[in-house]
């Protein structure tokens, strides 16, 4: 059985109307049998009110798909964002997706192949 990893790459400012893109997206990602997401925000240089609700929704529709949610490669003040509202905590951050294909990817993969 091979692990289905799917990396989103996100870019520039995330609010109301890039979330509700965001959430579309991940329902379609979703939909196609993900088993991992990981957002890479390397691009994202700035999230709002609304964008961090896109974030939430994203997460909640992630768990009830009984799939695993990751974000990547996030700027100091993304960083600062997610600590100030405590994401921090509902998020597991990586530095990059080289760190998460260490630190994940082998204990999900567990006798699996998997597919990024």
């Amino acid at each position: 059985m091979q692990l289905n990893v799917t990396v989103l790459e996100l870019s520039g400012i995330i609010d109301g109307i890039r979330g509700n893109e965001l959430r579309r997206q991940i329902s379609g990602i979703l939909a196609n049998g993900a088993d991992i997401l990981l957002l890479d925000m390397k691009q994202v240089n700035f999230i709002d009110s609304s964008g961090l609700g896109a974030l939430v929704s994203a997460t909640q529709m992630v768990r009830n798909a009984d799939s695993k949610l990751f974000v990547c490669s996030i700027s100091d003040q993304v960083r600062m964002l997610f600590e100030l509202t405590k994401m921090n905590r509902i998020f597991q951050v990586f530095a990059d997706r080289d760190e998460f294909k260490q630190k994940v990817l082998p204990i999900e993969q567990a006798g699996r192949q998997y597919k990024i």
